[in-house]
């Protein structure tokens, strides 16, 4: 099921992410929940959530009916929180 799902990823949603800057990686399938996270530029747009909702969800849960939802896993990347830990530090971002 989980190459069905990086194929659809693939022919489907990625290359609209890409020409915005994104990529999406799977973090996991349980019970019918493929949880998601958004990379690059999408990680942290304001449309995270409408994106997954109506291009990622809708895609998967039509192609492969196993699956029911799709859940984005929102979270801070380690390169942010380096940079904000640096920025506390009165450091310049880049140089901690």
């Amino acid at each position: 099921m989980m190459e069905q799902i990086e194929r659809i990823l693939d022919e489907r949603v990625r290359p609209y992410l890409h020409g915005h800057g994104g990529e999406v990686e799977v973090a996991e399938l349980t019970e019918g929940i493929l949880r998601v996270r958004l990379l690059g530029q999408c990680s942290n747009c304001p449309s995270a959530t409408l994106t997954t909702e109506r291009l990622i969800q809708e895609e998967i849960c039509r192609a492969v009916p196993e699956v029911k939802q799709v859940v984005l896993i929102q979270e801070v990347s380690a390169d942010l929180l380096a940079q904000a830990r640096a920025i506390l530090r009165g450091e310049a971002p880049g140089r901690g």
